[in-house]
């Protein structure tokens, strides 16, 4: 499960994140709706142990976030996925595999990128050829290798064109199948209801809205945002 309590956060004197507590559970996929500024980002970020939360607690499984290790617990898939120009796909995947103490054969890093969609012909084709989606797919496949069950995404699907957004889709779907906990800051409302289990709406660092997507479409959420925010 990934949990926050009360969890705040200021820079200098002005509040970016006051009492949030939500929390997502295996199988689950958390999609957090706000205005730029909302404290989205800052939320993944005290997830992920990039900045130090100023109160309340966060945890990712049963390890707080400032005083366990979580890297190997989590992956980070940014709205620009970084990574190396000059490598392919299959030598990105290896690289960052490492990075994170797993060592796969040729054929293990070409079945984890089969896996999320990316065709063997394009596997080996050095990443500055690839379009958004297909790095994204990379960054994906990284998540996979180093068997990460938190998996945070912001932005993810910003620049895609429909075609790369429902493949996108189909993939949140099955990392969600496979037991993955997924928690996404998006500004993509109709993705958010395909793919959310769960969402949560972000004004002025509160969390004001948290609903369940069984139980509202797209067009309501719309009209619900607007009327939040």
């Amino acid at each position: 499960m990934l949990r926050a309590i009360n969890v705040t956060k200021s820079f200098n004197g002005k509040v970016a994140l006051k009492d949030v507590s939500f929390e997502v559970k295996k199988g689950e996929t958390f999609c957090l709706l706000g205005q730029n500024g909302a404290g989205k980002t800052t939320t993944i970020n005290i997830f992920l142990g990039f900045i130090n939360k100023d109160g309340g607690q966060a945890f990712v499984g049963e390890k707080e976030v400032g005083k366990d290790n979580i890297n190997t617990l989590t992956a980070y898939i940014p709205e620009t996925v970084q990574l190396y120009g000059n490598l392919s796909g299959v030598e990105n995947l290896d690289f960052f595999s490492r990075l994170a103490g797993f060592i796969y054969s040729n054929k293990e890093l070409e079945a984890f990128l089969l896996k999320i969609g990316l065709q063997s012909e394009d596997q080996h084709q050095r990443l500055s050829f690839y379009s958004k989606g297909m790095r994204q797919k990379v960054g994906i496949a990284i998540a996979l290798a180093k068997n990460a069950e938190f998996i945070f995404m912001d932005e993810p699907t910003s620049g895609l064109d429909p075609k790369a957004t429902a493949e996108f889709t189909k993939i949140c779907r099955e990392l969600s199948a496979m037991g993955k906990v997924i928690f996404m800051a998006t500004h993509d409302i109709f993705n958010a209801v395909e793919v959310g289990t769960t969402i949560g709406i972000m004004k002025e660092g509160v969390l004001v809205q948290q609903l369940k997507t069984s139980e509202i479409d797209a067009g309501k959420l719309n009209q619900l945002y607007l009327e939040t925010i």
